[in-house]
């Protein structure tokens, strides 16, 4: 990719998908929650300083139309929304705002998502025959198992739908109870249809999750934060050929950003991403082409269900 020259700033974006000759980036890793949610959310990465951690500077603090016109401008044709509950009752308001989203930005991925409580099957069979074309899953600010008994049958319905969940459970940047790749593999092997995108590439537990997709047909990485600067400051770099990991697992791999809520501009992402010099097809994979199809799939499977 000596010829192609990785974006600086986020107004060389488009001139870079161009360049790779893509129509637009696919981004699974996005943010849009209820104001009064997202300023709670962006509320404890202003704090972070005052609890020893690393200063989290948010670089899009924008209302959710100028987010949108944000992400247009960059070509991400399209983009999550991706919500998570972390105590009982909190899913369905959550998955009715993603769905008004979804219904008012033609581009945004219908987004949903679920806790542990009774009745979370028929709320998630709900949000699917709504049209819900992916999930988010955090385990260590939802503080549950992901192999809690009371997610066995809707586990069961996402699989069938082949719809992927993006799960954020490694252990970092901070870890948790249930944070890591056993309850992950445990799961796996309970559901091998459920389709999983590993949030920020499993970090610390890079590894451990890398070989998790190279076994299970239906696992994959995203990309969110990873390689960025900011990460490999404050929180490690990813291991020793670890690069050597990301080519061979370039069907596997999605891009996921974390927008808005990032401490630089979203062209650092990918200009983090192109430097690791795995070549203008690699990109052209994780940007577009297997996005694309996990949402295709995802699509076809719950047409040919109903």
């Amino acid at each position: 990719m000596n010829q192609l020259t990785p974006p600086t700033s986020d107004e060389e974006i488009p001139a870079y998908i161009a360049a790779l000759g893509l129509p637009g980036i696919i981004d699974l890793h996005v943010h849009f929650m209820p104001e009064r949610v997202q300023q709670k959310v962006w509320g404890f990465f202003d704090r972070l300083p005052e609890m020893g951690a690393p200063a989290w500077p948010i670089a899009y603090r924008y209302s959710d139309d100028e987010r949108v016109q944000i992400l247009r401008k960059l070509n991400v044709r399209a983009f999550s929304t991706l919500n998570y509950a972390h105590r009982p009752g909190m899913a369905q308001v959550l998955n009715d705002y993603s769905r008004d989203f979804a219904a008012q930005y033609e581009d945004a991925i219908h987004s949903a998502t679920f806790y542990p409580e009774t009745g979370v099957e028929e709320q998630v069979g709900q949000v699917l025959a709504d049209g819900a074309q992916i999930f988010k899953v955090h385990v260590q600010v939802g503080a549950f198992s992901p192999l809690d008994p009371l997610l066995d049958t809707s586990w069961q319905l996402i699989a069938q739908a082949r719809t992927p969940v993006v799960i954020h459970c490694g252990s970092g940047p901070h870890g948790g109870e249930y944070t890591g790749p056993e309850p992950i593999i445990k799961l796996v092997e309970r559901h091998p249809d459920l389709v999983l995108v590993i949030a920020h590439m499993g970090m610390p537990e890079y590894d451990e999750f890398a070989q998790l997709a190279r076994q299970a047909p239906n696992v994959y990485l995203d990309t969110t934060m990873v390689g960025t600067d900011f990460i490999g400051q404050n929180f490690g770099s990813m291991p020793e050929g670890y690069l050597d990991t990301a080519a061979e697992l370039r069907d596997k791999i999605v891009l996921g950003t974390d927008f808005p809520t990032i401490p630089y501009s979203y062209s650092h992402q990918l200009e983090a991403l192109h430097n690791w010099g795995l070549g203008a097809d690699w990109m052209r994979s994780v940007l577009w082409l297997n996005p694309q199809r996990l949402l295709a799939n995802a699509k076809v499977s719950r047409a040919a269900a109903e």
